[in-house]
């Protein structure tokens, strides 16, 4: 899924640490950031204020039930 604007990335990486299994944000370049990694959240965090709309930009997760941590940062349609 899509991931919306985060205007609040510290919400939204407190999510990402809730979840059970992996999350990790696939970027625009077709690399793979591990969420729950500090250093590859301080990456995410470059290119979300390098690409304000975040296109492109996709986050897959390895648990199904982890979807409801982020839904508020998912663009569903």
């Amino acid at each position: 899924m899509q991931i919306k604007n985060i205007i609040e990335p510290r919400k939204f990486f407190e999510a990402v640490a809730k979840c059970n299994g992996s999350v990790e944000l696939l970027t625009k370049e077709g690399d793979r950031l591990n969420m729950k990694s500090t250093l590859c959240q301080y990456i995410a965090l470059t290119q979300m204020f390098e690409d304000e709309n975040m296109s492109g930009v996709e986050i897959k997760v390895s648990d199904e039930s982890d979807w409801e941590k982020l839904c508020a940062f998912l663009i569903t349609e």
